[in-house]
């Protein structure tokens, strides 16, 4: 056990130490979702329409929380990539010989990946004062342990796609196609009110709504027009717990079944 909760340890480390020797991932994870935040908060403001209370939240105040959630995304994945460069290097074949059981390998990669998302989000969380969202004791309290499962998600979602990659240009366009639109349908960039009946059912089989809803709550305990319409307290975190879980256990099983990463 003591040696498994070390090259866990290890893991962690080397994700963390890895990332931030690479000042451009650093940057990219946190400026582009800050980017985005700005213009389309600017350029939205005047069309955006809350779920209810007419002029009662900007758009800039609504897309706040769907850009922390983006931040974490986009962390995830370019800490999942090294999986790809660690395979091509011949690192990940070393580890996977090492006598420590695989459940290790995924788990130092998905808790590296989840603490450097969860620190990025926490940094621009701290801006919220600026958008009007005023961060309690409280409602901190229970955001951290909402961002932290969140990430987790994430990151073992995109640890289970980088595991079949052979390539990060495969990488890429998976998440083009898919982590993207998984984020874009979970109520982070619009609400579901008002969209059309089959993209509200879209957003309703999309886990990470739930978790978007699940943070919306946490950010607004008052209630109010930042939360209407939104899954209850209860079915949101369930369903979020769900989705980590189910997402580490298919990491940990096609970890288990391939050889030495890439396609069985």
């Amino acid at each position: 056990m003591r040696g498994a909760l070390l090259a866990v340890a290890a893991l962690v480390r080397r994700e963390i130490v890895r990332f931030f020797r690479e000042r451009n991932r650093v940057f990219g994870a946190l400026a582009q979702p800050v980017i985005f935040w700005g213009f389309f908060g600017a350029g939205l403001r005047a069309s955006f329409r809350p779920p209810v209370g007419e002029g009662s939240m900007s758009y800039a105040e609504y897309f706040f929380p769907g850009t922390v959630v983006l931040i974490l995304l986009f962390t995830a994945i370019f800490s999942t990539i090294s999986l790809i460069e660690d395979r091509r290097e011949g690192f990940l074949q070393g580890v996977l010989v090492a006598p420590i059981p695989r459940s290790c390998i995924v788990l130092g990669k998905v808790l590296g990946g989840t603490a450097l998302a969860l620190a990025q989000g926490l940094l621009v969380l701290a801006l919220a004062p600026l958008v009007g969202v005023t961060i309690s004791p409280a409602s901190a309290g229970a955001a951290v342990p909402l961002l932290f499962v969140i990430a987790f998600a994430l990151t073992a979602l995109s640890f289970c796609i980088a595991w079949r990659m052979d390539s990060t240009q495969g990488f890429h366009a998976v998440m083009t196609v898919f982590l993207m639109p998984l984020w874009l349908l979970s109520g982070a960039f619009f609400p579901a009110a008002g969209a059309p009946a089959w993209m509200r059912a879209l957003m309703a089989a999309n886990p990470l709504t739930y978790g978007m809803a699940a943070f919306r709550r946490a950010l607004y305990p008052g209630g109010g027009a930042a939360v209407a319409g939104l899954p209850p307290s209860g079915l949101a975190l369930g369903i979020t717990l769900a989705f980590a879980a189910a997402a580490f256990i298919t990491a940990l099983a096609l970890a288990r079944r391939s050889g030495s990463g890439g396609r069985a």
